[in-house]
């Protein structure tokens, strides 16, 4: 049985459906929960020793930590109505008080801190939006937390991907340390298709096929990339979102493609018909 997929869960007491943790996973850095919370319920975290990124992925809510409160936050109910969201940084050594205002469906991105950032919102002004790929591997794509944003170790990310497309494609990967090219970075992948009964494919695997695996991925299904290359493919019928979380020693993504696939990224790619 796989260990990279994570299957979503009966929500718990405190609406948790998805928990991740470097003891768990089996690596250093990435931490990963996944809420779904009621109108009204409150959720208490401590970030302890890591620095969190809590994205509003559906819902609006007020967070509080010990020195801000960001008052009725969040625009979108649906990610599927593919515009950027709301997210709120917290330091390590704080504490974050999240009461969902309507339905809300929360995302707690965890990765070591050591800084001296300040909480803050990250409001969806604030969120890079860019259209990548082409042709059948096309994808949209918000940067909620970037390198060139101010963070200890975390980044963040959000991808559309339509019916019948591919996206985190090229394969690529970024699993070597002390490389020229390449940076350490565990990754998670946190899973929505719309219409929900639907799944995508996502396959993990290395060069030497030591690793080789082929998942299928239903609604708010986590993948965990310990290394490899790691690319995504949807289905007719369905849309695709996913959210990343991205952490290692460096802060950087730096990766490589595979040398098979990369011509996807050139001028032969849509084929001519």
């Amino acid at each position: 049985m796989t260990t990279l997929l994570s299957k979503n869960r009966a929500r718990d007491a405190s609406g948790r459906i998805q928990h991740i943790t470097p003891e768990n996973a089996g690596w250093r850095y990435v931490g990963f929960d996944a809420y779904l919370l009621k109108k009204g319920q409150t959720l208490n975290l401590d970030s302890g020793g890591q620095e969190l990124c809590l994205v509003l992925v559906a819902g609006l809510a007020t967070i509080a930590t010990r020195d801000a409160e960001f008052s009725h936050i969040g625009k979108r109910l649906s990610p599927f109505e593919r515009i950027p969201p709301y997210s709120v940084y917290v330091p390590h050594h704080d504490e974050a008080r999240v009461t969902a205002e309507t339905d809300l469906e929360l995302a707690v991105c965890r990765a070591p801190g050591s800084g001296n950032l300040p909480a803050r919102l990250i409001p969806p002004d604030d969120v890079g939006v860019e259209q990548r790929g082409k042709g059948r591997n096309k994808r949209l794509v918000h940067n909620i937390l970037p390198e060139n944003d101010p963070a200890d170790s975390l980044l963040v990310v959000e991808v559309f991907t339509g019916e019948g497309d591919t996206s985190s494609y090229p394969s690529h990967k970024h699993d070597t340390e002390n490389s020229a090219h390449e940076t350490y970075l565990e990754e998670t992948y946190y899973h929505r298709l719309d219409p929900s009964r639907g799944f995508c494919l996502q396959r993990v695997y290395t060069d030497d096929r030591s690793l080789d695996e082929c998942l299928p991925v239903y609604d708010r299904d986590v993948v965990k990339v310990p290394r490899g290359y790691h690319p995504v493919a949807t289905l007719a019928g369905y849309d695709s979102y996913y959210l990343n979380v991205m952490a290692g020693p460096v802060r950087k993504w730096q990766f490589t493609w595979e040398k098979d696939h990369a011509w996807i990224n050139t001028e032969a790619y849509p084929k001519a018909p």
